[in-house]
Formats: structure tokens, C-alpha cells, sequence
């Protein structure tokens, strides 16, 4: 697609960023995201409320506050009851009241399968805008939730895993805004930020990487790790997206520095919905950051560094 010209436009299509900000005065700038997704659990009013913190996090991640949403709905509604779209519904109306922005309409479809998610517009001031390609080299990467969901939704439905361990274990953290943890987050030199979404966690570290002309050091041992989501991959499971991501990440300059069993290599590529936080902030202030998530309740990790190498990913 054509680049848009407009001297207006200060994030568009050109890092592959989580949402496109666009200037609207000298002291507001505009967020705009869309995402909605097929339903990771059958459970009509989780659906809801993942789906719709999914949606919200690309506002987060660029370091604005959500405004307002609009339902993106499609639904069979020959097949299933008009129940569960209503549960559907507010599980999203729930979080998107907590994470105060204004639920305002929005539209639907009829479909085979359900599907939900939320446009979401945001604004911040032009000058505090957080992007996917702003890290620098001695930066200190930090993780908000663990990785390993992907797997554990389909452990679910192959009957490997007792939906009660990942409504107990999984869901609360999937479903959490991110909000808090980029509150605490601008309190220090944010240098940039994404949000860990389908591509795993090595394919939008690589997004990083590209963006900002750097290399990601990732430290394999020090990533949080959902309970039971390696012990799903050593019992056979897995997800649709993995391969394809393993194919990405493979052809951009990814070394590995430690030896991994199979199923650890798995996580690596495991698709995320509603995932964490990943946050570039100086060495310096990464210790005093974690302290801070701490106090506040918010579940934040190390796991690397930005260098100066060449661009790409290694894993030690």
C-alpha cells in the first residue's frame, strides 16, 4: 500500500506498530486501532473481556489513554443463542468501563462463527508518542505477563487440559488491561513499547529489532511462563501459528545461544491474545521500574537488553 503523505501523520503503516497516531493540534494526537478475533474459550463473557483487552492494549502501548470504542461484532446468529452474544457484549461493555473509555455503538454481522473485538481511539500528546522502533542500545527490556497462553487455549479444547486450571491460572492475567503497567512505565525514560500479541514473543521482539536498527538479547530462563504451557508442548500440543512464526523469525538473523529442548523452543513462538507489555527503558532505571510494578501489583520481568549489533535476535 501507498505510504500516506500527510506531515500529520506520525505513526502510520511503516514499522508494523501497533496503531496509527495522527496529529490532531499541537497538543492532542489521535490513536486509532482496530482487532477482534475468533473465541480462544468457550466461556461467552471471557471471550468478551480478552477480546476487548486486546483491543484496548494497542492505545497502551503507544502511551495514550483509550477514549473511546466501538463493538466489531460477527455472529451466527442461526446457530447460537442471542444469550451468549449478550454475554459476549458485556464482557467487552465490563472492560471497556474499567479501562474508562466510552463504549459508543459500533456493528454487526451475520457469520458461521463468532468473532468479536473493538475499534478503539485514543489520544496523547503528539510529543509523548511510544513506538515499537524507539529502543536504544543499553536499554533494558521488561515483560508485563507471561507467554504461553496460546498453547494453553488449545490444550483446552483437545481435552489435555482442565478448562478450571486456565480459568484459575491463565485467564485473570489474559484478560487484564494494561493500563496500570504503562501508567507506571511513563514515570521513567520509556525509549519504546509494544504489546506481545499473535506473533509471539520472538516475532514482535523482531519488530523491535527492525525498528530500531538494533539487536534484541533475550535471556531465555529469566521468561515468565504461564503454569502448565511447557508441559503442554512436551505432550504433543501446540498451536496453528507457531510454524508460521518460527518461518518468520528464522529468516531475520535469529541466533540461539542456548541449548533447548524442543518444547522450551516452542514457547519462543507461541501466539499471545491479550499478552504483556514489552517495554525498552534505560539499565539504569530498569531496577528502580521493577520496584515500582511491584509496589503496584503488576507482574514485571527482565528478560534482555538492546544492543548496538547488527539487527536480529539472540537468545542466550
Amino acid at each position: 500500500m501507498p505510504t500516506p503523505a500527510d506531515p500529520n501523520l506520525i505513526v502510520g503503516i511503516e514499522t508494523a506498530d501497533d496503531a496509527a497516531v495522527y496529529r490532531i493540534s499541537a497538543d492532542i494526537a489521535m490513536i486509532n486501532t482496530v482487532d477482534f478475533i475468533t473465541p480462544p474459550v468457550d466461556d461467552p463473557y471471557w471471550f468478551g473481556q480478552i477480546s476487548a483487552a486486546n483491543s484496548i492494549s494497542d492505545v497502551y502501548s503507544m502511551g495514550g489513554k483509550p477514549v473511546t470504542a466501538l463493538n466489531v461484532v460477527m455472529f451466527p446468529s442461526k446457530h447460537l443463542d442471542m444469550g451468549v452474544l449478550r454475554d459476549i457484549l458485556r464482557g467487552g461493555h465490563d472492560k471497556v468501563v474499567e479501562s474508562g473509555a466510552c463504549l459508543v455503538g459500533g456493528h454487526t454481522v451475520d457469520d458461521e462463527e463468532p468473532k468479536y473485538g473493538l475499534c478503539v481511539n485514543g489520544i496523547v500528546h503528539p510529543d509523548r508518542v511510544i513506538t515499537n522502533a524507539g529502543s536504544q542500545p543499553g536499554d533494558a527490556i521488561i515483560l508485563t505477563k507471561p507467554i504461553g497462553s496460546g498453547v494453553l487455549f488449545n490444550a483446552v479444547r483437545s481435552g489435555k487440559l482442565p478448562y478450571k486450571e486456565l480459568e484459575r491460572d491463565t485467564l485473570p492475567l489474559v484478560a487484564a488491561l494494561n493500563g496500570r503497567a504503562m501508567e507506571v512505565a511513563l514515570q521513567f525514560d520509556l525509549h519504546g513499547c509494544t504489546d506481545i500479541t499473535g506473533f509471539g514473543i520472538l516475532g514482535h521482539l523482531l519488530e523491535v529489532a527492525h525498528g530500531s536498527n538494533a539487536r534484541v538479547v533475550v535471556e531465555y530462563g529469566a521468561l515468565p511462563i504461564y503454569p502448565a504451557a511447557l508441559e503442554m508442548y512436551k505432550k504433543g500440543e501446540t498451536t496453528g501459528s507457531n510454524m508460521g512464526n518460527r518461518a518468520m523469525v528464522a529468516r531475520h538473523h535469529l541466533q540461539m545461544l542456548v541449548k533447548l529442548a524442543a518444547a522450551e523452543e516452542e514457547l519462543l513462538y507461541d501466539p499471545q491474545t491479550s499478552g504483556g507489555l514489552l517495554l525498552s527503558v534505560p539499565q539504569g532505571q530498569a531496577d528502580e521500574l521493577l520496584k515500582l510494578m511491584e509496589k503496584n501489583n503488576i507482574m514485571a520481568v527482565r528478560i534482555g537488553e538492546i544492543t548496538n549489533d547488527p539487527v536480529g535476535i539472540t537468545v542466550i
